[in-house]
C-alpha cells in the first residue's frame, strides 16, 4: 500500500510538471506569435513620437502624452491612470529662428534651450562674438561693459565636426594622432579661457545676463555627425541657444578674424508657471496573489532637441506592447502586473523615487521590477543588483524565452547595486528586485542620448520587438512563479578608491516641484 501511494504521488508530481511546461509553453508561443503577427509598435511610435513629440517634464506635451497611455491602455481592456507626485516649471517650446545676417546671409541650424526665455516673437538682432582670452577676472569685468546687445558664444569651436571613427578609418596614424593632440590643446586653452574670467561655465551665463547680453549661444557637440546634445538653460531673461557645430565654427571664426558677424534671433517659447506632472500606471490585477507585483518600467519623459525616440520612447513601447500582449494572451495573472511610465527621470529619476515613497505596499510585494532605458538595441546584459538569490529566479524567468533572443544576453551575478543611471535605482535602492534589460549600443551615446537626432528614424524594431517579447515572458514566468523573490543582499565588495566596504545605495528623495 505505502509503495502504490508513493508512486501515485512521484506520478502526481511528474504530471503537475508536465502540465505546468506544456501550460509554459502555451503562454510563451502565444507571446511569441502575438509580437510577431500582430505587432502594434510601428503604431504605438508613430502616434508617440511624432504625433504627440518629446515630453519635457513641466510641457503640454508630456501631459498629452500621459493623457494618450492612459487612454491606449483602456482601449486594450487595461485600467490605467495619472498619478501627480509633483509640480515643474511649465514650458512650452516655439519657433528657433536663427539668421546670419552679415557678412553674408544664411539661415543657422539652431535651437533654443529647454526653460530658455524667448525673444517674446520679436526679431532681435545683434553682433556675435566671443567670450575673450583675458589675463584676469578685472580685464574681464571691462570687457562686459561693452556686450549690451550682442549675442556672446561661450564654447570653444570645434576643430573637426568628424567623429573619431571616421578619422579612424580615413585618416593615416600620424593625422589621427595629431587630430587628438590639437583638439585636446585647445579644450585645455578654452578651459583657462573660462577660468581667467572669474567664472565657471555654470555661472558665466547669468554674469553675461546681467551685464546685457542679446543672447547666449553655445553648441554642445554630441561626437557624431550632425548631433548635438540639448538640455536645459540657465538664463532667466534672454534666449540660450543651441547653433549646430558647422553654423556654430563659422560665427566663431568670424567673430576672432574680426568680421564681426551679426544675426537675427527669433523665439516664441512660453512660459507657462506651474504645472502639475504625472506618472502614468497602468495594471492587470492578479487572480491569487493581487498584493503582490511584477512592474514593467521605463521613463516616460524625455529632453526635446529630438523626439525622444529611443530615450525613452522605445523603452515606453516596449512596456506598452509587453502589457498588451499579456492582457490579451494572460488576462488573469497570478500576481498583480504594474506598468509604471515614470516622469522626470531626467532630471534625477524624480517620478519613480516619488511613487517609492507613495506606495510602500508594492515595494513590500514587489516580485521583480523590469526597466528598459538604454537606447533601442536588443537586450544583452541583466545583472543581478546585488540580490543574492538573483541567479536562481532571474536564470528560471529566462528559461523559455526563445533562444534566439535569450543567447544575445549576459547575465551578471550576483552584480552589485545599481545607484542610478535609470529608474530601477529608485527601487533597488529601496532594497526591493529591480532589474535593468540593457541594451546593445547603436551608437546611443553619441548619436541619440539628448540629442537633436533622437527621432522615430532610429528604431531599430525588430530588437524592439524581441525586447517586448522578452519581457512579456519574464512578466509572465515571474508572475507564475511558486517563490516570492526574497530580499538578501550580498556583502558588497571594498571599494578600492578608499578602502572602505561599499555601501547599499539610499533611497533618493524627489524633487517634487522643481525648475523653478
Amino acid at each position: 500500500m505505502k509503495k502504490t501511494l508513493k508512486l501515485f504521488m512521484i506520478l502526481a508530481f511528474c504530471l503537475s510538471i508536465n502540465t505546468y511546461a506544456q501550460d509554459t509553453k502555451a503562454v510563451v508561443d502565444k507571446i511569441v506569435a502575438e509580437a510577431n503577427n500582430n505587432s502594434q509598435l510601428e503604431k504605438l511610435a508613430y502616434e508617440l513620437l511624432d504625433k504627440n513629440g518629446p515630453r519635457l517634464v513641466g510641457t503640454p506635451q508630456m501631459n498629452s502624452a500621459n493623457d494618450w497611455a492612459v487612454a491606449k491602455y483602456k482601449s486594450w481592456g487595461i485600467d490605467a491612470r495619472n498619478e501627480k507626485w509633483g509640480e515643474w516649471k511649465g514650458w512650452e517650446r516655439g519657433i528657433t529662428h536663427v539668421d546670419m545676417i552679415s557678412p553674408r546671409v544664411k539661415t543657422l541650424e539652431a535651437m533654443q534651450l529647454a526653460w530658455s526665455p524667448s525673444t517674446n516673437g520679436k526679431d532681435v538682432t545683434g553682433e556675435v562674438v566671443v567670450i575673450p582670452d583675458v589675463a584676469n577676472e578685472a580685464e574681464f569685468k571691462t570687457w562686459l561693459k561693452g556686450i549690451k546687445g550682442k549675442f556672446v558664444m561661450i564654447d570653444m569651436a570645434q576643430p573637426t565636426g568628424r567623429p573619431d571613427y571616421n578619422w579612424e578609418k580615413n585618416g593615416t596614424e600620424l593625422s589621427v594622432e595629431n587630430m587628438r593632440k590639437d583638439r585636446a590643446e585647445l579644450s585645455r586653452a578654452w578651459s583657462q579661457r573660462v577660468r581667467n574670467t572669474g567664472l565657471t561655465s555654470r555661472s558665466l551665463p547669468a554674469a553675461l545676463e546681467e551685464a546685457g547680453a542679446a543672447g547666449i549661444l553655445i553648441s554642445n557637440w554630441s561626437r557624431g555627425f550632425g548631433a548635438n546634445k540639448i538640455f536645459g538653460a540657465s538664463t532667466k531673461k534672454i534666449p540660450t541657444i543651441d547653433i549646430g557645430l558647422e553654423d556654430y565654427g563659422t560665427l566663431f571664426r568670424m567673430a576672432e578674424y574680426g568680421d564681426a558677424p551679426k544675426i537675427t534671433v527669433k523665439t516664441t517659447a512660453k512660459d507657462l508657471g506651474m504645472m502639475p506632472t504625472f506618472n502614468t500606471i497602468a495594471e492587470i490585477k492578479g487572480s491569487e496573489l493581487p498584493n503582490e507585483y511584477v512592474v514593467l518600467s521605463a521613463h516616460f519623459d524625455s529632453w526635446d532637441g529630438g523626439t525622444g525616440a529611443t530615450d525613452n520612447g522605445t523603452g515606453t513601447l516596449v512596456m506598452m506592447e509587453a502589457m498588451r500582449i499579456l492582457k490579451k494572451v494572460y488576462p488573469n495573472p497570478k500576481r498583480t502586473i504594474l506598468v509604471g511610465h515614470w516622469g522626470s527621470e531626467e532630471q534625477g529619476l524624480n517620478g519613480s523615487s516619488a511613487f517609492v515613497q507613495d506606495h510602500p505596499e508594492v515595494i513590500k510585494g514587489l516580485q521583480a521590477l523590469f526597466n528598459q532605458d538604454n537606447g533601442t538595441g536588443r537586450v544583452v546584459n541583466i545583472s543581478g543588483q546585488g540580490f543574492l538569490h538573483a541567479y536562481e529566479f532571474i536564470n528560471r524567468w529566462l528559461a523559455p524565452v526563445p533562444s534566439a533572443i535569450r543567447r544575445e544576453i549576459d547575465t551578471n551575478f550576483p552584480g552589485t547595486p545599481g545607484g542610478g543611471g535609470s529608474d530601477y535605482a529608485s527601487f533597488v535602492a529601496a532594497g526591493a528586485p529591480g532589474f535593468s534589460l540593457s541594451s546593445t549600443s547603436w551608437d546611443y551615446g553619441a548619436y541619440t542620448w539628448h540629442t537633436n537626432k533622437d527621432t522615430y528614424d532610429k528604431i531599430v524594431f525588430e530588437d524592439v520587438r524581441n525586447n517586448a517579447i522578452l519581457t512579456a515572458i519574464m512578466t509572465y514566468m515571474a508572475s507564475e512563479d511558486d517563490k516570492f523573490f526574497p530580499r538578501d543582499k550580498i556583502v558588497l565588495p571594498v571599494n578600492p578608491r578608499n578602502g572602505q566596504p561599499m555601501e547599499w545605495p539610499s533611497p533618493r528623495n524627489p524633487n517634487r516641484k522643481g525648475g523653478e
